[in-house]
């Protein structure tokens, strides 16, 4: 049995990378799914290849830092496919790195909102939909940065993604009874667009940081997000889920 079969999700950040091949994964496994981002012509292109594998997609392209944007996104898996069932939220961005004392407020305030409050604003409208079905899965992107490890020049990333953790314990204290799960999924080094390396050294380097000594594919991200989204993590809830190849715990 498919382990989304008649569930319905949404992911941000479908674009390209993690989101992207969770988006595929997801209705691979048989969930209809609302994928989200700002670069529409890529959304278009994945909700044609999933339809085309037999899957069903609808794309909704916006910055999910507009309340509006993620007040629609839940609106479209209503109207579209009847309710909402899983929500990974999974936008994120490094933001402006560098010293705290030189940087600019709005730089801070950036990576915060696109990492953080995104969040929020995703969670305050998918929570009452995911209600009405008696529950659900709510999953948010966090990082090992900030929670195991402090990387010099991300202070602002790193607090965002901290936030997340603490945003996840909260919601599934609150929601638990009422059937919804909340986690937060904390990725390692991913080959992602974002993770472009400036030499092979550079990628060596990054690697080395991991006890499996490589940095993963984003399909292996996302078969942790199924986990998550799916009836096998039942009993799970509340938690940082660590899929980081051991760059936390790594010290040779």
């Amino acid at each position: 049995m498919l382990a989304l079969a008649n569930k319905v999700a949404i992911v941000t950040g479908a674009s390209s990378g993690i989101g992207r091949a969770t988006a595929k994964l997801f209705a691979e496994e048989g969930a209809k799914i609302v994928i989200a981002t700002r670069r529409s012509a890529e959304l278009n292109a994945l909700a044609s290849e999933i339809e085309a594998d037999g899957g069903e997609a609808v794309a909704l392209a916006g910055d999910v830092n507009d309340e509006a944007y993620a007040k629609a996104m839940v609106e479209l898996a209503l109207d579209r496919f009847g309710g909402l069932d899983v929500a990974f939220n999974n936008v994120g961005a490094v933001g402006v790195m560098g010293p705290i004392p030189d940087m600019a407020r709005q730089s801070w305030q950036q990576t915060l909102d696109t990492n953080l409050t995104s969040a929020f604003l995703g969670a305050k409208y998918q929570i009452p939909a995911m209600l009405t079905r008696g529950g659900g899965s709510l999953i948010f992107t966090s990082s090992f940065v900030g929670i195991t490890t402090g990387m010099p020049g991300m202070a602002a990333y790193a607090a965002a993604k901290a936030g997340l953790v603490g945003l996840t314990q909260v919601l599934a204290a609150e929601y638990g009874g009422q059937g919804l799960r909340v986690n937060a999924l904390l990725p390692g080094g991913t080959d992602t667009d974002a993770a472009t390396f400036k030499t092979p050294e550079e990628r060596a380097f990054v690697e080395s940081l991991h006890a499996l000594k490589r940095i993963a594919q984003p399909q292996e991200i996302a078969r942790s997000a199924l986990y998550l989204a799916s009836d096998a993590s039942s009993f799970t809830t509340g938690t940082a889920l660590f899929a980081d190849g051991g760059v936390s715990i790594n010290r040779t």
